[in-house]
């Protein structure tokens, strides 16, 4: 179960590791997408399926991280309800702007929008795009509006149109409007170059050293929390290989991912610190759950 629409980066590589999935176990993975509700539809679906190893959630880590602050009621409670099966880092997701606005990196952006009207695109409610657009008027006293799509295809499709001048996602994502020159990148929000855009300097290469202004999250594989432990297991192994296979390694390099999937255990300890991290950062945002 993807818990977001077929185009983006969560749908792609868990079709890829499927793929993979399917050719080491003979057993067919089929892939099918539940949108909605920033991924709470699809999470919750999981959560409640029979824990026999047949029904696995493949997320991103802002639905079980950010979600339980942006919403009242989730469904489902991530922590009691699933457990995390492997996960892989989403990469750099650059900040991209529409081909007329006048901005080359986030310093010329941030002049921009303190006298222009600027939407910015994110894939869900609470995502790291919605954070970093958040913190950009918390910390510069902008007005940006941040519009909130069911997953990043339809914020592309948006975003190639004009209707919104700036956004966030994976860059496999974004891809045919970059080739089109619809959109230009303007600062990666990491501490690394995006391998596939060697000359967009990091935010901390901009000046942005702030820790918010470096965005770090994971695609994760998660199984119903009952789901037997050596189960789990194989398929956090299965996982874990699939990076190295032949069509997970092409949707890797397809989306500038260069690191190798954490395997169950080194995930779930990742995540305690994933949610100390995040979760206050969301509340001191003021976000007003829904």
């Amino acid at each position: 179960m993807v818990n977001f629409p077929a185009g983006g980066l969560t749908d792609g590589i868990a079709r890829a590791f499927a793929q993979s999935v399917t050719q080491s176990t003979g057993q067919q993975v089929i892939i099918d997408n539940k949108p909605g509700a920033s991924g709470n539809i699809g999470a919750a679906l999981v959560a409640r399926a029979q824990p026999d190893g047949y029904t696995f959630l493949h997320s991103v880590s802002s639905t079980l991280i950010q979600n339980r602050v942006m919403f009242k009621t989730m469904g489902f409670d991530p922590d009691k309800d699933l457990t995390i099966v492997a996960a892989i880092s989403s990469g750099v997701l650059p900040v991209v702007v529409y081909k007329s606005v006048p901005a080359s990196n986030l310093k010329e952006f941030i002049e921009y929008a303190r006298t222009n009207r600027v939407n910015f695109g994110s894939w869900a409610l609470g995502s790291s795009a919605h954070i970093f657009a958040q913190a950009l008027n918390e910390k510069y006293g902008l007005k940006i509006e941040v519009v909130t799509y069911k997953g990043e295809a339809p914020m592309w499709q948006d975003m190639g149109s004009g209707s919104l001048q700036a956004a966030m996602g994976s860059p496999q994502a974004m891809n045919a409007l970059l080739l089109k020159g619809e959109v230009k990148p303007i600062v990666a929000p990491s501490r690394v170059r995006l391998g596939k855009l060697p000359e967009l300097t990091t935010s901390v290469e901009q000046g942005f050293t702030e820790d918010v202004f470096t965005v770090r999250g994971w695609l994760a594989l998660a199984a119903p929390a009952a789901t037997p432990k050596e189960i789990v297991r194989r398929m956090s192994d299965l996982w874990v290989a699939a990076a190295d296979s032949a069509p997970g390694a092409r949707m890797m390099e397809s989306f500038g991912l260069t690191e190798k999937p954490m395997p169950h255990e080194e995930a779930m300890k990742d995540y305690e610190v994933l949610k100390a991290t995040l979760i206050p950062r969301i509340v001191a945002l003021g976000i007003v759950p829904e």
